[in-house]
């Protein structure tokens, strides 16, 4: 066990470890797993369990498992499984040799079945599902039992080897725990622990036709693995009767316990598998891993980093109630995190032309560049720079109003690194009147920095030289929903109808600074005054460029502690 005496507990699950710890309980042992289905990719909601149980097992020297709970073949597929490890590892954690699967433990969960039957605590019952529903009763009215309850413990055991034979169709049997049809829990009256799903596994292929129950596999899966501490969110909370009422009956030589927590649910987004599945498939996202998507493969491509989530995952906690976390918090811890770790670059995503007319022409100089003034250690860089320039078209205003501190005729502005400059001309398309380039003057005493003679400026710009600029494109990701609940019903809508219009812009004629050409797929930079930026991991290339917006510059979540 580790040192944790000098430590207090950070939430009520270490609590109860360390409380089993003190009694001696499981032999002193911690073990704990992450379970995913693999039926679709994971999202955020999913880094919290995985810091939390992989955490748990690094903070108490003991072992944490990665399971995929692959009992359901009609909806699972290796694609998810790769992608699922891949997202583990991503996050900084190891499961070493620890790699188990439901479907390991087929054969001890059908003979466990089995059991049960000769116990007399299963049957096998031929209702239709449509009748097991009415059967089940309401909250406020018990079910009644099923005509099949009370057949003999012969014939159940005769029905269920058919079963496994292939030799019914799906859903004309079921084998259901004998349990009680007047419980106060509905998920109590004679669940469902086996159905006959005549579909190939992705492990097993052919070899069953019948597959276990998620709360019949899940509890005895945790057993075998002799696991201790089964942690999963509050919706799991009713399930823990079954829980229980399973491993009591079997009597398994290992006895894990569950716990439940609060799942994180974060404004302006969908956590729901089934949701999720539906933007990929109508074509509301580019797919899984498209950026503006909270799953984990789409914040990695839109450049979180796995430090920052696990920050993340510690700030908001482990609590026992559910709540809503502001997505501020997140986009401020992402911000955060690459505030330290980013190079600086400049970069300019709607050009306008600045000539500067008393530069000389067919010269160029290198500047001096600070790449991250929070790490003096990521020392400097030479940034090229010339008579011709873009600038940012939206750092030019012909008329501007009162507070408007930028580049306007007459006006002068300093150049990041370089110079102070004055606009003294303004050029404009004919025919349709829209400004295509400013012609300048620069101070050539101000190399670098202030003016000698003390004067002042109130705007500092970013550019490119436009004879050594890359073209390149960049995507504008915003948050997906316009709603800060998109599940909340309001006149009949659903979630799909809070989808953002403007989540995604992408502009194509973006000027790069020359460095950027080497930006590997997935290298993160912070665009000077623009934001943080990605250098996308399927798409960017060096004869192709292509950067998405991580999160922009503004803090929006100081904003909004400050007003707590």
């Amino acid at each position: 066990m580790a040192d944790t005496e000098s430590k207090a507990p950070s939430n009520f699950i270490q609590t109860i470890i360390e409380e089993d710890l003190k009694a001696g309980k499981n032999d002193g042992r911690v073990a704990t797993r992450f379970p995913p289905e693999p039926n679709g990719y994971l999202h955020i909601g999913h880094a919290k369990s995985i810091c939390l149980n992989f955490g748990l097992a690094q903070t108490y020297n003991g072992t944490c498992n990665l399971r995929f709970d692959d009992t359901n073949p009609t909806k699972e597929e290796v694609e998810y499984v790769d992608a699922i490890k891949e997202d583990v590892r991503w996050l900084g954690f190891d499961w070493q040799d620890r790699e188990h699967y439901a479907s390991d433990y087929f054969d001890q969960l059908y003979d466990l079945a089995v059991r049960l039957i000769k116990e007399g605590k299963a049957y096998v019952d031929s209702l239709s599902a449509d009748e097991i529903r009415q059967y089940r009763g309401t909250l406020t009215e018990p079910g009644r039992n099923s005509p099949h309850r009370n057949r003999s413990v012969e014939e159940n055991l005769d029905l269920f080897e058919r079963m496994r034979n292939g030799e019914f169709e799906d859903g004309r049997h079921v084998l259901r725990a004998k349990i009680d049809m007047a419980h106060p829990n509905m998920l109590m009256r004679d669940p469902t622990l086996y159905r006959i799903r005549k579909a190939a596994h992705h492990r097993t292929g052919d070899r069953w036709c019948i597959y276990p129950m998620y709360d019949f596999t899940h509890c005895l899966s945790d057993a075998i693995e002799c696991i201790t501490h089964s942690i999963c969110t509050l919706e799991f909370e009713n399930n823990r009767a079954l829980y229980d009422w399973v491993l009591d009956q079997l009597a398994m030589p290992c006895r894990p316990r569950q716990y439940e927590f609060a799942r994180l649910n974060l404004t302006y987004t969908v956590l729901s598998k089934r949701k999720l599945i539906q933007l990929v498939q109508e074509g509301h996202v580019s797919g899984w891993d498209d950026p503006r998507m909270p799953t984990i493969s789409g914040i990695r491509r839109r450049g979180y980093t796995p430090e920052s989530i696990r920050t993340f995952c510690e700030r908001i906690g482990v609590a026992k109630a559910n709540s809503i976390v502001d997505v501020a918090l997140l986009e401020h811890t992402i911000r955060e995190d690459l505030n330290r770790r980013a190079p600086r670059m400049m970069a300019v995503l709607r050009p306008l032309k600045v000539t500067i007319k008393n530069y000389p022409e067919g010269r160029t100089e290198m500047l001096t560049a600070v790449n991250n003034p929070e790490d003096a250690a990521m020392g400097t860089r030479q940034v090229p720079f010339s008579r011709t320039l873009y600038i940012e078209r939206e750092d030019f205003m012909e008329d501007p109003p009162k507070k408007y501190f930028r580049l306007a005729p007459g006006r002068e502005v300093r150049l990041r690194y370089a110079y102070f400059i004055t606009c003294t001309q303004v050029i404009k398309d004919p025919r349709s009147g829209d400004i295509v380039e400013l012609r300048c003057t620069y101070d050539p005493a101000t190399r670098g920095g202030d003016a000698p003679d003390g004067r002042k400026v109130k705007a500092t710009l970013h550019w490119v030289s436009a004879e050594h600029a890359v073209p390149g494109q960049v995507r504008l990701y915003d948050r997906l929903f316009v709603k800060p609940d998109p599940d909340e019903r309001e006149d009949g809508k659903t979630f799909i109808d809070f989808l953002n219009p403007d989540s995604l812009d992408v502009l194509d004629d973006c000027r790069l600074e020359p460095e950027l050409a080497e930006a590997k797929p997935g290298a993160i930079f912070q665009f000077e005054r623009l934001g943080y930026f990605c250098a996308d991991s399927k798409l960017s290339s060096r004869d192709h460029l292509v950067f998405n917006r991580t999160v922009t510059l503004r803090d929006a979540w100081a904003k909004i502690a400050g007003n707590k």
